[in-house]
């Protein structure tokens, strides 16, 4: 078993490592999933808990959650 990993391990490895252009294409995606799941998620997605106590964020997302009678 710990053998199989190595060799799975190393062919990855050796495969990263002789890549010329892939390694240019991995590098773009590394940057646009940063972009956006890190900045994005600053702007549009904001924390609407945040600064409440934890009474107070119980009691939010209890009204949210509920139903109203």
């Amino acid at each position: 078993m710990i053998s199989l990993l190595r060799k799975t391990i190393r062919f990855y490895v050796d495969g990263f490592r002789a890549m010329t252009l892939g390694r240019t294409l991995w590098m773009i995606i590394l940057l646009k999933l940063f972009v956006l799941f890190g900045v994005l998620r600053l702007f549009f997605l904001p924390d609407p808990l945040a600064g409440r106590s934890p009474a107070q964020r119980a009691e939010s997302v209890r009204e949210n959650l509920l139903p109203e009678p």
